[in-house]
């Protein structure tokens, strides 16, 4: 197995890297690749195959360990190009192969790809391409978010929009903390954190609970 590839995936500890799952991600990379020359998957400036991995794919992988592995199904919101969905839907096929990936996408060319990376791969996963703020009384395991919406719009959606879930993993950049501030003054949130791998300046969250305050 090549060796390159392999020390990016052995970052993430609990992907167990294999060489399948090593191979899937590649084979993923490629095809987001071919696709960024048809329609703007990831940005363009991300495309080389060694930013996709770190920017992306690595990216991505680190919320392994925060999905909740004690319900069926987990779903990732405006999900595009397939970050996280994607990554987590490989990894998956290691850890529990019997977890679904929701993954609500509106564009139709972006859920056209969606769905020819998930049958190549073999991937346990669904795609749902309507508009999420339209749809009510959603019931999921884990919820991901990635580059989606600002975290406001987004807490807001899960409030009206979901009926049950477990828990919400949220990508924060270089302004993650005083988004958080701002957010803990309208909402009570109840998460855990880890520093990003990919960028010194992000990190991870894991919200457990939300609660609206009465302002």
């Amino acid at each position: 197995m090549d060796n390159v590839f392999s020390n990016f995936y052995s970052k993430i500890p609990i992907l167990n890297v294999s060489r399948e799952t090593c191979l899937e991600l590649e084979s993923l990379i490629s095809m987001i690749k071919q696709k960024n020359q048809q329609i703007n998957i990831i940005s363009k400036k991300t495309s080389e195959i060694s930013e996709l991995r770190q920017r992306h794919i690595i990216d991505s992988a680190q919320i392994i360990d925060f999905i909740d592995l004690n319900s069926n199904t987990t779903c990732d919101l405006g999900t595009g190009g397939g970050m996280p969905g994607l990554v987590v839907a490989i990894a998956m096929k290691k850890i529990k192969n019997s977890l679904r990936i929701n993954l609500y996408e509106k564009s139709y060319h972006k859920c056209v790809f969606l769905k020819d990376v998930s049958r190549k791969l073999n991937l346990n996963t669904k795609v749902i391409q309507k508009d999420i703020f339209t749809i009510k009384n959603i019931e999921t395991g884990t919820i991901m978010s990635r580059a989606f919406k600002p975290v406001p719009i987004i807490l807001d959606l899960i409030s009206q929009n979901f009926k049950k879930f477990s828990n919400i993993i949220l990508f924060m950049g270089k302004s993650g903390r005083k988004i958080l501030s701002e957010n803990s003054k309208i909402w009570d949130l109840d998460y855990e954190e880890k520093k990003s791998i990919t960028s010194k300046d992000s990190f991870i969250i894991n919200i457990k609970n939300i609660k609206k305050k009465n302002l």
